[in-house]
C-alpha cells in the first residue's frame, strides 16, 4: 500500500524520484521514443505509463528537458526530409496537374490575323563564324514576305569572321549592327532598339534554327491584341545518337508541355531565349545589362497588362551541347540572371495584385529553384533520423552513392558514350548543383554582364 501511495503523486508535484525500469519500458512504448539516461540520473522526473500492472490509470508526470529536446530534434529531422519531397512533388507534378485541371474547364478562342505586320528579326552574335551563316540562311528561308521582314545581326564586337560573313548577305536584305566594344548580349539588344523598324520584334540566337513557318506562326499567335509576347516551342536536337546529356531532351519536352498548359490557363511566365516575339513598344523598354531579356519579356508584358503565350507550332531547333561542363556553366549563368531578373520584378510575386500570374511565377520558378536548396536540408534530416530509422540510413547511403556516380559522369570522357542511367543521374545532379551555384552567385553579389555564348554544333532542321 505504501508503494502505491508513493507512486500516486500529482502531475507537476515536483517529484524527482528515479523512474523504475519497468515504468520506463512502458513509457517508451507509449510515447514511441527511448528515454536517454539511466534510472540513477537525477535529471529526470518520474514519468508514469498510461496503465500500471493492475490496469489502473496513472498520470504521466513530466518529461525531462533532455527528452523534450530529443523529440524536437527528431521532429525537425522529419520536417527537413519532408520539405524537399513536398517541393519536388508540387513543382514538377502537382502544379502541372492543377494547370491541366484548370485548362480542361476553360474555353479557348483563337483570334484571326487580318494583315501581316512588319517584323524585325534580331540575332545577337559574338564570334559565331561557325554558326552565323546557317542562322542567316534559315531566316531568309522563312515563310514570310521579304518586304515585311527585317533581319538584323547584332555583332557584340566580334573578333572573328562573323561580320564579314553577315555582310555577304547584304543584297538579301540582311543588316549588320556592330557594337564598338563588347558589352554583353542584353546591352547589344538594348542598343539595337534604335534601328529595329518592325511592329513586332523576333529575338533569336545564332546557334538555333527556326522552322520555316516559325516567324509566321509567332506573328499569328499575337493576333490577339492582349498578347504581348509569343514564344517558340523548343525542340532539343543532336547530330549524333551518343551524347553525354541526352536527358536534356526529355526535360525540354516536359518544359514545353508545362508552357502549353500555362498558355491554356492565361499565359506563360518566361519565354525561350532561343526564339520569341514581342511587341515593339514593350521591347524598347530598357533592360539592365545584367538581366535576362527573354525572362524579362514575359514579366514586362504582364506588368503592362499583356499576356505571354507559347506558340506550339512555331518550332525552334536547339542543339544540345556535347559537353556537360559547358551546359553546366550555361545553366549557372542563365539561372543567376533569371533570379536577378525576378528580384528586379519582385512586385509580380504579389498574388493580391497579379493573381494567377503570381501563383504561376512562384510555382514554376521559385519552387523549382528551392528544390535543390531544400535537398541540402533533406540530407541533414536524413542524418538526424538515420540512427533510429533504417530507411533513413539507406536513403542517406543512396544519396552518397548517387553523388559519387554524378562525379563519375562529370569526368566521363566526352569521346566515349555515357550509359543512359549514368547520363540521367549526372544531368539531374548537375542541374540541381547549378541552381545552388547560381543562387550563391546572386547572394554574393557576383554580376555577369558579359555574355559568353555556349558553343554548339549546328542544329538539324526538319521541314
Amino acid at each position: 500500500m505504501k508503494a502505491l501511495v508513493a507512486n500516486s503523486g500529482a502531475v507537476g508535484s515536483g517529484d524527482k524520484r528515479p523512474i523504475r525500469r519497468a515504468d520506463r519500458w512502458r513509457v517508451e512504448r507509449s510515447i514511441g521514443v527511448t528515454i536517454p539516461g539511466s534510472r540513477q540520473s537525477p535529471t529526470y522526473s518520474a514519468v508514469r505509463p498510461p496503465f500500471d500492472r493492475r490496469g489502473e490509470r496513472v498520470r504521466v508526470r513530466s518529461l525531462s528537458v533532455s527528452t523534450s529536446r530529443f523529440i524536437l530534434v527528431i521532429t525537425a529531422g522529419w520536417i527537413l526530409v519532408a520539405l524537399p519531397v513536398v517541393l519536388l512533388v508540387y513543382a514538377y507534378l502537382l502544379y502541372p496537374v492543377l494547370l491541366w485541371v484548370m485548362a480542361s474547364q476553360r474555353k479557348t478562342t483563337t483570334a484571326r490575323l487580318h494583315h501581316l505586320p512588319l517584323v524585325s528579326i534580331a540575332v545577337p552574335a559574338y564570334n559565331e563564324e561557325a554558326q552565323i551563316r546557317g542562322a542567316v540562311e534559315s531566316l531568309i528561308r522563312q515563310d514570310y514576305p521579304a518586304n515585311l521582314r527585317q533581319i538584323l545581326v547584332i555583332s557584340d564586337a566580334s573578333t572573328d569572321r562573323t561580320d564579314e560573313i553577315v555582310n555577304e548577305y547584304r543584297s538579301a536584305g540582311v543588316e549588320l549592327l556592330r557594337m564598338p566594344v563588347r558589352g554583353g548580349k542584353t546591352a547589344a539588344e538594348n542598343a539595337s532598339c534604335a534601328v529595329l523598324r518592325g511592329e513586332i520584334i523576333i529575338n533569336s540566337d545564332s546557334s538555333v534554327r527556326l522552322h520555316p513557318a516559325a516567324v509566321r506562326l509567332l506573328v499569328e499567335a499575337m493576333a490577339d491584341p492582349q498578347v504581348g509576347v509569343a514564344s517558340t516551342r523548343d525542340v532539343s536536337t543532336v547530330a549524333g545518337a551518343d551524347i553525354a546529356n541526352a536527358t536534356e531532351a526529355g526535360y525540354v519536352d516536359y518544359e514545353m508541355r508545362v508552357r502549353h498548359l500555362e498558355t491554356l490557363t492565361g499565359g506563360i511566365v518566361g519565354a525561350s531565349g532561343s526564339g520569341y516575339a514581342i511587341r515593339a513598344h514593350l521591347h524598347r523598354i530598357p533592360i539592365r545589362s545584367d538581366l535576362s531579356r527573354d525572362f524579362s519579356a514575359a514579366l514586362t508584358a504582364r506588368a503592362h497588362g499583356y499576356s505571354a503565350v507559347s506558340a506550339d507550332g512555331a518550332l525552334c531547333y536547339v542543339p544540345r551541347t556535347t559537353s556537360l561542363k559547358s551546359e553546366y556553366r550555361r545553366k549557372v549563368r542563365t539561372i543567376a540572371r533569371g533570379v536577378e531578373t525576378l528580384l528586379h520584378n519582385r512586385q509580380l510575386l504579389d498574388p493580391t495584385t497579379f493573381g494567377m500570374f503570381s501563383w504561376k511565377l512562384i510555382s514554376h520558378k521559385v519552387c523549382r529553384w528551392l528544390v535543390p536548396v531544400s535537398a541540402l536540408t533533406g540530407i541533414v534530416g536524413l542524418a538526424i533520423l538515420a540512427p533510429k530509422h533504417p530507411w533513413a540510413a539507406a536513403a542517406l547511403g543512396l544519396a552518397g552513392a548517387g553523388a559519387i556516380l554524378a562525379v563519375l559522369g562529370a569526368i566521363w570522357p566526352s569521346s566515349r558514350p555515357m550509359p543512359r542511367v549514368l547520363s540521367t543521374l549526372t544531368f539531374a545532379a548537375a542541374a540541381n548543383v547549378a541552381v545552388i551555384h547560381a543562387l550563391a552567385r546572386v547572394v554574393l553579389g557576383h554580376e555577369d554582364h558579359l555574355w559568353e555564348p555556349t558553343r554548339r554544333a549546328p542544329a538539324p532542321v526538319n521541314g
